[in-house]
């Protein structure tokens, strides 16, 4: 390979960071890529702890910002901002690759604005089940998407069930394995002094909105703040994403404030959530961190509602439903967690090797971006 490629990886919420991170890294330290990050989405949202400055702070460069909300309410109107920002960048950067990550409106409007430019779009997470309308979002980009660079076997089956071609498939895990090794993690005592946590033990609550149940978040939110105030636990929480239903949990988390069990944070670092994450009694609500990286660190999960349902389930993880008996029932029996998720379901926290390997390989760049549906 001897013309210097050009990367631009769309990043739109801390979440998504997390999992492009190390994929980052090692393109932009390598002088084979031109590597460019466009910063848009919850990342400028003051609201939600501006983590665009974590990305500042992470030593990246040639760092893109766009604000491209216009209010939680409005899905589709974010997306056709989004599309509108991010088609001037690229008539700009002119990029050899757009690598978008999961199931958000900006990685739809990331697919969207490549394909239909015939610029490679490389998916990350792709053929995994979510519920709610990310799951949509999400077959929605892999089918914009040229290169889907999945977690493990069972995605890449779901891939080629989409009429995706099989040789565009590459299995590299789930990325933000590569940050999770504890060695690699600030120390607890650094974590909570940086965030002021007094807790000697704690759990941690990460409650979103589920968009398509949106009559019912009120209802839902209600429950499971009685449901905290009642149990005896200490709380570490963090805000919801911005999505369709965040302001009526916010609503209720206002009872929580002033009350010395609870630490509310709009946002927490990267690598500073995972150690606490590794160090907590439990973590509760419906994010996708309970089903994912908590089983990894043997911790265990009270998973409320559907939004995480068909997503993998280790033994570690208890569902329960909206019920105020059920959630402090859930609560009080917490056990302790024995076996560890098997490690290769998400990869070996080698993601971003062999991201790097795919990328100097000649194979993907002669990709075509014609692409047509693959039958079974």
């Amino acid at each position: 390979m001897n013309n210097r490629k050009k990367i631009v990886f769309l990043t739109g919420t801390r979440a998504d960071f997390g999992k492009l991170k190390s994929l980052i890294k090692i393109t932009q330290e390598n002088s084979n890529f031109d590597v460019q990050i466009f910063v848009t989405g919850m990342h400028l949202d003051e609201k939600y702890g501006a983590t665009v400055n974590e990305i500042y702070k992470s030593g990246f460069k040639n760092i893109h910002t766009y604000q491209n909300h216009v209010g939680a309410e409005f899905m589709d109107r974010t997306l056709a901002k989004t599309i509108t920002g991010f088609s001037e960048y690229i008539a700009n950067q002119k990029p050899d690759l757009i690598v978008v990550h999961g199931d958000r409106v900006e990685a739809l409007a990331g697919a969207i604005v490549g394909s239909l430019n015939n610029i490679l779009v490389a998916h990350i997470e792709g053929g995994e089940v979510s519920g709610t309308i990310d799951e949509l979002i999400r077959h929605s980009v892999s089918k914009l998407s040229h290169l889907h660079l999945v977690s493990n076997e069972e995605a890449k089956k779901r891939l080629i069930q989409m009429g995706e071609l099989e040789s565009s498939i590459y299995i590299i895990g789930s990325p933000d394995l590569d940050l999770m090794n504890p060695s690699n993690l600030p120390t607890l005592k650094i974590v909570k002094d940086y965030y002021e946590i007094p807790f000697k033990e704690f759990a941690i609550v990460m409650f979103h909105p589920v968009t398509t149940d949106y009559k019912n978040i009120k209802k839902s939110a209600k429950i499971f703040v009685d449901a905290l105030l009642k149990s005896k636990q200490d709380y570490v929480v963090i805000y919801p994403n911005n999505d369709l239903g965040t302001e009526e949990i916010l609503e209720e988390y206002k009872r929580l404030q002033n009350n010395s069990r609870f630490k509310i944070y709009p946002s927490l670092r990267f690598e500073y959530f995972l150690r606490l994450l590794k160090e907590t009694n439990f973590i509760i609500g419906n994010s996708s961190a309970g089903v994912r990286e908590a089983p990894y660190y043997k911790v265990p999960t009270i998973d409320i509602g559907t939004r995480q349902s068909n997503r993998a389930q280790a033994k570690s993880i208890t569902n329960v439903d909206y019920n105020l008996d059920e959630i402090l029932l859930a609560i009080e029996n917490i056990k302790i967690v024995e076996q560890n998720i098997d490690i290769n379901e998400f990869g070996k926290g080698n993601s971003n090797e062999l991201f790097l390997n795919l990328l100097k390989s000649d194979l993907i760049w002669k990709v075509n971006c014609q692409k047509q549906f693959q039958d079974l």
